[in-house]
């Protein structure tokens, strides 16, 4: 059971629910956040025609996009507030096709250090199977004068 959130967690989180919302790829992919603590964010999205790839099944680079998207705001939710972070590397394993329902994509930070976070993602379709599995690297710093 998740733990609540303090008062800047809480900020936090409404921070990144506007960034999701005010980011045009992440709204128009439907992305939603569903939970954020500490070093770790899960985000959904509901399967949509518009993600389908050719054969019917969401499209391989909507899934790095969600796991990108949740591992970036893991990283982001172990840093300073204000930290900026940005991906360096990212590999993901495609292991079952999804055509219906909602994704889950859970990303956890599993070491942070001065300058970069590594982050392990789980997608998961509605019928609980592990469809996806992501490892993230990210830069985390302070943003360059000027920005």
């Amino acid at each position: 059971m998740p733990k609540t959130p303090n008062a800047l967690e809480r900020k936090l989180i409404s921070q990144l629910r506007r960034r999701l919302r005010d980011s045009g790829i992440t709204h128009y992919l439907g992305f939603v956040l569903a939970e954020a603590t500490r070093g770790r964010v899960v985000i959904t999205m509901r399967v949509q025609n518009k993600l389908l790839q050719a054969h019917g099944v969401v499209h391989g680079g909507v899934l790095a996009s969600l796991a990108d998207t949740a591992g970036g705001l893991a990283s982001y939710m172990a840093c300073p507030p204000g930290t900026r972070v940005a991906t360096i590397e990212m590999k993901i394993n495609y292991l079952e096709a999804i055509s219906e329902g909602t994704v889950r994509a859970v990303a956890q930070v599993v070491r942070i250090g001065r300058h970069t976070s590594v982050v392990d993602c789980d997608i998961t379709d509605s019928k609980k199977r592990l469809v996806g599995k992501a490892l993230m690297t990210f830069f985390v710093g302070p943003f360059p004068a000027g920005k």
